[in-house]
């Protein structure tokens, strides 16, 4: 009999592994192991993107925001806020008792108006069209007092305080009361060639009767067309320091005339609105 192979060699025989029997735990692990690192180098890249794009995203708002396509808030201070008032205009400027001229300030442009008065060339225009719109209606106007010079203006005040002298009253009182019917120099409106005196040529006093006349009348009702307005109103000493001149028409601009004459107004009101 043939003697059995294992029993002739006395070794026992080597065992063939199936394919990928022992070798399946360690390819599990292995392949976790790769899914895991896959995640983190993912993680980290995504990460290390988004940083990398926020210096870009940030240098494009910097660059919006100098180019004014974005509109960043900005700290508001009262400095900020604060409006600057503007002077009035010439034909507005205020002269009274708290108001004065400067002696050394230079005398207006003049211009020659009907009867060889002076006024203030940039109202010149106006006063003629205004008197030639009082003769339209059949009416005599006539200018009786224009632009004065200081020294014009000091001689007239001094000689109504010496009359106020001849009546018995002391020096103060004497002054104060003829302030209210001359203006003291530097506080006329004559000074500034802005206002004149007209009357009727038949009736050509000074007093309250001249409100009565055709022309005052006419004037009262139109001033405001031209740019003036009666300066001295009657109920409004009080106020002007002037006793009621039914004669003075001062320029002041058409707007202005209008607000003051249709809400009966005087100067010194119509500013401090």
């Amino acid at each position: 009999m043939n003697e059995h192979p294992r029993e002739r060699t006395g070794t026992r025989p080597v065992r063939r592994r199936r394919r990928g029997a022992a070798s399946a735990p360690v390819g599990f692990w292995s392949l976790g192991i790769l899914l895991l690192c896959a995640v983190v180098f993912a993680g980290g890249f995504f990460l290390g993107r988004a940083s990398a794009l926020e210096p870009e995203r940030r240098s494009g708002e910097e660059s919006q925001t100098a180019q004014g396509l974005v509109r960043l808030p900005q700290e508001t201070t009262p400095e900020a806020c604060e409006t600057v008032q503007e002077p009035d205009p010439w034909y507005l400027t205020l002269i009274n008792g708290d108001h004065l001229l400067d002696r050394e300030a230079s005398a207006p442009e003049l211009t020659e108006v009907s009867g060889g008065h002076q006024v203030d060339s940039r109202i010149a225009d106006a006063l003629e069209e205004m008197l030639s719109g009082a003769r339209a209606a059949g009416l005599s106007p006539l200018i009786c007092s224009s632009y004065r010079t200081w020294d014009k203006q000091e001689t007239l005040y001094e000689s109504k305080v010496q009359s106020c002298l001849s009546q018995g009253m002391d020096q103060a009182r004497a002054e104060l009361e003829a302030a209210r019917w001359v203006a003291q120099p530097g506080t006329s409106e004559h000074q500034t060639g802005l206002a004149v005196d007209i009357v009727d040529i038949s009736y050509q006093l000074l007093d309250e009767a001249q409100e009565d006349t055709p022309v005052q009348q006419w004037l009262m009702a139109h001033c405001a067309d031209y740019g003036f307005i009666l300066r001295y109103p009657t109920d409004k000493s009080a106020l002007t320091g002037v006793a009621y001149e039914p004669w003075h028409y001062r320029y002041v601009g058409v707007e202005a005339a209008r607000a003051i004459m249709d809400g009966g107004l005087c100067l010194e009101e119509y500013l401090a609105q």
